[in-house]
């Protein structure tokens, strides 16, 4: 190993924050395993970019994701968690301590880790879609919906997700413009049945979405249809992006297991992963459920299954 570059060793790190992490390591820090956690890009996740959290259980009020992240890093570190800023960017699995080098420079062994990694929303790209993100311009209609009650609402997609959205759109929102860029959706039958018999949906079928337009918020979309080559603007009052996430796993592509999306594959029912002392919690492995509540579940997996497996290995302090 070259020898410019610091070392350091730890009982148990873990790689990202966010409900699953923060949650991983309070339970690891209760019971003494002195973990690390280092923040990754966006310390707290995907919460960090949410506005209101309403369906957490124990904040009756509704919380800020931003604010609630703070609570759940605040409370990992009284108990006794290192959290760090960091990202890791390499790893080494190929044998024990494992080496998890962060930001390029800093090597860190350890002798579990637990993988917290979170996973990212899909965009489409486009800079009028960025430059209104939080301004109307929203991957997450569960989240974002309710603050669109009575208006017009476009929502990209056409899987289970876009479906699933559009219709809970439907509920509270006075239109909502489905955009779906070929001729058909991929989303199950049922799904597509509700979709077309509900009357406050329209269908954009073989459009794409050229542009967001609006200031300072979100103020129409300008559409494309590939069949009739027209252009269409619908004034509406927010851009729901549902064409997918996107798991965070790049750097363990080559190294452990992982499903054809790239989710981290676990062991059902628990968080270890095809290596032994590898753990994984959060959106990273869960393509299915997806909420703060289930990866805060799944970080107290992960932390207690690490204990158990450091414990066997008569990793003590």
């Amino acid at each position: 190993m070259e020898t410019n570059q610091q070392q350091e060793h730890v009982h148990l790190l873990i790689i990202g924050s966010g409900p699953a992490g923060y949650t991983a390591a309070i339970y690891a820090a209760r019971a003494n395993l002195k973990p690390v956690l280092y923040q990754g890009i966006q310390p707290g996740g995907q919460l960090t970019i949410t506005t209101e959290v309403e369906n957490y259980p124990g904040y009756p009020e509704g919380v800020q994701g931003p604010e609630m992240m703070v609570d759940f890093e605040k409370q990992a570190t009284r108990m006794g968690a290192d959290i760090r800023f960091g990202l890791a960017t390499s790893v080494d699995f190929s044998s024990q301590p494992y080496k998890i080098t962060i930001d390029e420079t800093k090597v860190m062994t350890a002798d579990a880790v637990i993988i917290a990694t979170g996973a990212s929303a899909k965009w489409l790209g486009l800079p009028s879609e960025q430059r209104l993100n939080g301004s109307g311009v929203s991957a997450c209609a569960v989240c974002d919906g309710f603050f669109f009650r009575g208006k017009d609402v476009v929502i990209v997609g056409a899987g289970d997700t876009a479906a699933e959205e559009a219709l809970y759109l439907s509920k509270m929102c006075n239109n909502v413009h489905m955009v779906v860029r070929r001729h058909e959706m991929r989303a199950s039958m049922i799904m597509q049945d509700r979709v077309l018999k509900t009357t406050n949906i329209m269908v954009y079928w073989n459009s794409e979405t050229l542009e967001v337009l609006g200031e300072n918020k979100v103020e129409a979309v300008k559409l494309f249809n590939n069949k009739t080559e027209e252009e269409t603007i619908i004034p509406v009052s927010a851009f729901f992006v549902a064409i997918g996430h996107q798991p965070n796993s790049d750097i363990f592509k080559d190294v452990l297991e992982l499903d054809e999306q790239g989710y981290i594959k676990t062991v059902p029912g628990s968080s270890r992963t095809s290596l032994e002392g590898v753990f994984a919690c959060g959106d990273v492995q869960d393509k299915i459920y997806r909420q703060a509540v289930t990866a805060a579940g799944s970080g107290c997996m992960a932390a207690l299954d690490a204990e158990r497996y450091l414990s066997a290995k008569g990793h003590h302090n």
